[in-house]
């Protein structure tokens, strides 16, 4: 991957970390942790305060991919509205599935203020209703949240009110939950590795691994220079799981998604009065929020091939500039990119083969919910499977067309979305 798609704020602005030494040597633990992003050191973090001996190898630097790329929204729950899960699966699971992925964001907290995590956790999110028939939906998702769950802190914002949250978008209203919020991912993915570390994790970055082979009751497999064995595998590296496991892949397409940083903003408190992330509301969504050095980071405008734009500051500038008209011409200082792991009903895809336990295609909604699937798998691998198989259990097909037609057919059908967003 280019390392300009990596020119990013949070790359600029990340905490101190010692890079880890590369695999060079043969080694035996309890579990291997394959991916350094949210998921997988959630995970490993997990395992080891189980009592459980941890490996963790990552590729690249822990927070490479989408864990420290990300437009650091805290958005609770999952892409399917509580209505559409309670309609899908009955009330008995959609109150399993609520419960978990609801508390996601608790999880989170606890995190970082355990471990004293320094990553400008700010509360706040709105979403923004693009049409008035989206404003008519969030009306209804936030009572119904209120009356059958329970989920009381959500409010609706009226369109006349919108002003006390941004000022720029004419938005049609929205729903404002101070539970969500927002943060800089890259340093609270670093915060959990060096939690990790304490925890007796041993991380290797810069440390590829081979798909596993299991080998009656352990796991084995070739990693960097090295060789791991464990009783247990996670796999955690989402639109690189394809690497590992191509049955797998075949469960999700990766998305080009591109942000933008602009300068510190003298007017920022006027832009975005309650200092709430933002997203709105149409399928090919605009997200937005300041930096704690009251940077706008937006991101907008999605590319289903991996070629990024010739000039991705530009590519991001044309959405910005619809929102914020002012902004137009505003200097921006970083413009970065990256793939988002997307499954064919943006639900994440969860599971286990064996002693292999796996979690990926999070579809640009897992900046809360991968902790709480790392800390699952964990509790699978000590035999605790209940909450595990509440997410498990969630339906999923794989993209029609196998290896080399898959993306082409999923690209159309994304783009029939996005041209609804204009219609």
């Amino acid at each position: 991957m280019p390392d300009r798609l990596n020119d990013s704020y949070y790359r600029a602005t990340a905490n101190a970390w010692e890079t880890q030494l590369s695999l060079d040597s043969a080694l035996d633990c309890d579990v291997v942790v394959i991916g350094g992003g949210f998921t997988g050191l959630s995970a490993a973090l997990a395992c080891a305060e189980k009592g459980l001996s941890v490996i963790l190898v990552e590729a690249h630097n822990v927070g490479f991919g989408a864990s420290g790329r990300n437009g650091g929204q805290l958005i609770p729950g999952l892409r399917w509205s509580m209505q559409e899960i309670d309609a899908e699966f009955g009330r008995e699971r959609a109150q399993a599935i609520f419960g978990l992925a609801w508390s996601a964001g608790e999880r989170v907290h606890d995190r970082i203020k355990k471990h004293n995590i320094d990553c400008d956790l700010k509360s706040g999110h709105l979403e923004a209703a693009y049409k008035p028939e989206h404003f008519n939906d969030m009306q209804r998702e936030a009572e119904f949240l209120s009356r059958e769950f329970g989920w009381e802190s959500i409010k609706v914002v009226a369109p006349e009110d919108m002003g006390d949250h941004i000022n720029g978008g004419d938005y049609h209203g929205g729903v404002y939950d101070p539970k969500g919020g927002h943060f800089h991912p890259l340093n609270y993915a670093l915060g959990l590795a060096k939690a990790a570390l304490r925890a007796g994790v041993r991380i290797y970055e810069n440390t590829t691994a081979q798909a596993p082979t299991v080998k009656g009751t352990h796991v084995e497999m070739r990693a960097g220079t090295g060789s791991l064995s464990a009783d247990h595998v996670i796999l955690a590296a989402d639109n690189w799981t394809s690497d590992l496991a191509q049955e797998l892949g075949n469960f999700t397409v990766p998305i080009m998604n591109y942000n933008i940083a602009t300068i510190p903003l003298s007017d920022a408190d006027q832009l975005l009065p309650s200092d709430a992330a933002i997203a709105d509301s149409r399928f090919v969504l605009n997200y937005f929020r300041l930096s704690a050095d009251k940077r706008l980071i937006f991101g907008g405008g999605e590319k289903y091939v991996q070629q990024p734009p010739s000039d991705i500051a530009a590519f991001v500038r044309k959405h910005m500039a619809e929102v914020f008209p002012s902004l137009a011409q505003t200097p921006i200082d970083y413009a970065w990119g990256g793939a988002v792991g997307v499954t064919m009903n943006r639900l994440p895809h969860i599971g286990r083969k064996g002693n292999v336990f796996y979690a990926h295609g999070f579809s640009g909604h897992g900046a809360l919910v991968t902790t709480l699937t790392g800390e699952l798998m964990a509790e699978a691998v000590v035999g605790t499977m209940s909450r595990f198989d509440v997410f498990a259990s969630l339906p999923h097909n794989r993209f029609p067309g196998g290896k080399w037609l898959s993306r082409p057919l999923a690209t159309l059908g994304l783009l029939y979305y996005a041209m609804r967003d204009r219609l």
